[in-house]
């Protein structure tokens, strides 16, 4: 079955344009309530990012809440993860997130969490889109629902980012920068590292509602560099709007994406023998990475994109360690989704109990150059029916060898063919990667 609203995760749009409108947004609220409250009267936790639309979503959704009969907690801006972990914490019924990530803030969405603090299953987000189409049908007055705030709800969070880590870990004598991408994590972040010792130095930490992800976070490191190489840094660290993702920067300026992060984390806990089974990375995921991991005779395994996709495989496999070269990294016996700011501490006792720094952490792992071309397209493609690019995917696939990897794929988000080529020659990986494209974009203007 299709979706008709939900995408990757959750729904996500323009605001004032469908779906994301005041009327829809109540609604949604009322038939996630029903869905996800029906077993008996519950509460639900709502949170949201910076952006100036998400005080009117979160009036939205509670109105539809307490329609449905359900109690609301309001937790106001805080990360994503943290609005997973006070869900479970407080037995809450679901969890509400009002976020669009790393999307400018004319953009805001919704995505929700169930009982336990993961990602619905496509069942439920189905069983809501089906209510969605119902009229919507109030409770009696003397059930309607009720709303109250979490006053500690920062307080909690940051001493449960800080027990992420052992006990006698200590940041005392580093310097970091951290971008907070004027999001969710301004006011939370900067006080975890702290507490842990460390002197901070802070980006991105003044939301204005219209700021967030502008020039800064973890999709913008321009910014981090040269707070960093002007203080001296020992290294930077930058989330996006929302904190489910987080870069990683040196003390030179370089940027460590997902993958180095993740491979930093997973070397550090198979060496210790505590890492559990393997690694799950995506399609996107880079060869060098693969090939790092398996001079360590570590298993690794691909998922599609999306980090609910990597969940999936992490907990088929009974596995703790995945994530995406964005910077979603999922660490199980930690939390229950993608969470910067413990990824980034996974990190920072990896290096700390290897005495190393991030750069040197990385020394080992190869990343291979990595060229994307957008193909855009105006109808659906199955490329599976053209001969002509399947023989050009086979040719390039035969010059690359065992050396590289080819991927094509449509967008999730947008009309377009993704065109990935990956390999050890930049120049060869760049030449057949535009080549590969011009098949498929003359496949595509027939």
């Amino acid at each position: 079955m299709k979706r008709k609203y939900f995408g990757t995760d959750g729904i996500r749009g323009r605001v004032g344009k469908a779906p994301m409108t005041v009327d829809f947004i109540m609604k949604l609220g009322w038939a996630a309530g029903k869905a996800l409250g029906k077993s008996n009267r519950g509460q639900v936790v709502i949170g949201k990012d910076t952006r100036i639309s998400g005080y009117m979503f979160e009036s939205a959704l509670e109105a539809g809440l307490a329609a449905a009969g359900l109690d609301v907690l309001l937790l106001g801006p805080m990360p994503t993860p943290a609005i997973a972990y006070i869900t479970q914490s407080q037995r809450a019924s679901a969890g509400i997130v009002i976020s669009a990530s790393h999307n400018p803030y004319h953009d805001d969405g919704v995505k929700f969490f169930n009982a336990d603090g993961f990602k619905l299953p496509d069942a439920t987000e189905f069983e809501i889109e089906s209510l969605i189409e119902q009229p919507l049908l109030m409770v009696e007055p003397k059930d309607i629902g009720k709303a109250t705030r979490m006053e500690d709800a920062k307080g909690r969070y940051i001493e449960f980012c800080k027990s992420s880590i052992a006990f006698h870990t200590s940041l005392r004598g580093m310097k970091l920068v951290i971008d907070c991408a004027n999001g969710a994590t301004y006011h939370i972040a900067p006080a975890v590292f702290r507490e842990l010792g460390a002197e901070v130095i802070e980006v991105g930490t003044s939301p204005n509602g219209l700021n967030i992800n502008h020039l800064v976070g973890a999709l913008h490191p321009e910014s981090m560099r040269s707070h960093v190489l002007e203080n001296r840094a020992d290294m930077g660290i930058a989330f996006d709007g929302d904190g489910d993702r987080v870069m990683m920067m040196d003390a030179h300026g370089e940027v460590k994406n997902g993958d180095q992060l993740l491979y930093i984390i997973a070397k550090a806990r198979h060496g210790r023998g505590l890492l559990r089974g393997g690694v799950v990375g995506t399609v996107m995921s880079n060869l060098g990475f693969e090939h790092a991991l398996q001079a360590y005779d570590i298993p690794f395994e691909r998922a599609v994109v999306g980090d609910r996709h990597v969940m999936e495989k992490l907990v088929h496999n009974d596995w703790h360690l995945g994530g995406e070269s964005s910077g979603h990294i999922i660490c199980l016996d930690k939390t229950t989704t993608g969470d910067g700011i413990i990824a980034s501490l996974q990190v920072l006792e990896a290096l700390i109990g290897n005495g190393q720094t991030l750069d040197e952490a990385c020394v080992d792992m190869n990343i291979y150059p990595q060229t994307m071309i957008n193909v855009p397209i105006s109808k659906h493609l199955d490329l599976n029916h053209s001969s002509e690019v399947q023989d050009a995917l086979a040719w390039v696939e035969g010059e690359l060898a065992e050396t590289g990897r080819v991927l094509l794929r449509p967008s999730g988000t947008e009309p377009l063919i993704r065109v990935m080529v990956e390999g050890q020659d930049k120049d060869q990986v760049a030449q057949l990667a535009a080549s590969l494209a011009q098949t498929v974009s003359d496949f595509a203007k027939r």
